[in-house]
């Protein structure tokens, strides 16, 4: 699953609307287009000789995710003395998934309950470990990368979950 099939499923799982989609990647650092939003959300041809994620890299991607947080919940209140968190996450393609539900946890407020219910409605049965393994950060010793059928699984129980 590349970028682009991930922004397309999120667009229809939450009902998102264009001038919305633009508003959130503006809230995420990114000024678009409706023309090149209609890029961004079209589904790359599979004979085309483009590589995998040509039109939407993982900065795109992350900046819709951070918009989208500020969308849902907005701006989180500065503390003093503390600095806020690095935006960017996805250093490298295989932390996409980890960071997208991550990222997707924030924005709808849900619980580790929430996903396991989602993923259920999918057909898919997995722990709360399972999850939390998937939600802690890369690096850490119980860390476990998430795998392409597993957010495909969460982004379809989401659709279930959000399109009732």
């Amino acid at each position: 699953m590349n970028n682009n099939d991930i922004l397309i499923r999120l667009r229809y799982a939450l009902a998102i609307s264009n001038p919305e989609m633009i508003e959130i990647f503006r809230l995420g650092g990114k000024e678009l287009t409706l023309t090149e939003l209609g890029v961004l959300l079209t589904k790359q041809d599979p004979e085309a000789d483009l590589p995998r994620d040509a039109v939407c890299d993982r900065r795109t991607l992350e900046q819709f995710l951070n918009g989208l947080i500020l969308y849902k919940r907005g701006p989180q209140p500065t503390k003093e003395g503390v600095t806020p968190p690095h935006p960017y996450q996805m250093d490298t393609q295989a932390q996409v998934n980890n960071v997208m539900m991550k990222k997707i946890k924030i924005a709808l407020k849900m619980t580790s309950e929430d996903i396991q219910a989602c993923l259920q409605l999918a057909g898919l049965y997995v722990s709360t470990s399972e999850i939390g393994a998937i939600l802690r950060k890369a690096g850490q010793r119980n860390y476990m990368p998430c795998k392409d059928s597993f957010a495909r699984n969460f982004l379809k129980g989401l659709t279930i979950r959000e399109r009732k």
